[in-house]
């Protein structure tokens, strides 16, 4: 199983972004890979609602789903995937810290479909993916 663990400080208010993270819509403004997603029932994210995203994993385009299973404003958003090359849970849980919003990314990780894949080499390449996800989210959300 890959776990993994990463935060960021971002100066600007909660509630913004919050509702940034929790915009599927938004993804691939921040997330490296993402080409688009979108939500499935075409309404704002929610519990339970289900998104696809379009991206590159691994060098191979690929179609995911998933399921939000978090959803407390500006505080959790979680989802969980339903499709794709990894089973995985991914959570964001913000905080008010010194006058900046604190970001806290955790991801749980099973590979699926992809036997011959290294899992510690994977593991490797998503921390490093994810920090340069964070580091744009916050780039994003303070310059932008």
């Amino acid at each position: 199983m890959i776990q993994i663990i990463s935060n960021t400080q971002i100066y600007r208010p909660i509630n913004r972004v919050f509702d940034f993270i929790s915009t599927p819509e938004n993804d691939f403004q921040w997330q490296y890979g993402t080409l688009a997603s979108t939500c499935m029932e075409g309404s704002t994210a929610g519990l339970g609602t289900r998104f696809q995203s379009t991206g590159h994993f691994m060098g191979q385009r690929i179609q995911r789903t998933f399921e939000v299973t978090e959803y407390e404003p500006n505080h959790h958003y979680g989802f969980k995937s339903l499709s794709g090359p990894l089973l995985s849970f991914t959570s964001y849980t913000l905080d008010i810290v010194k006058g900046y919003t604190q970001v806290k990314l955790s991801i749980q990780a099973n590979i699926i479909n992809m036997l011959d894949l290294n899992e510690k080499v994977l593991e490797k390449k998503m921390k490093r993916q994810f920090k340069d996800d964070l580091s744009m989210l916050k780039n994003i959300l303070e310059v932008g």
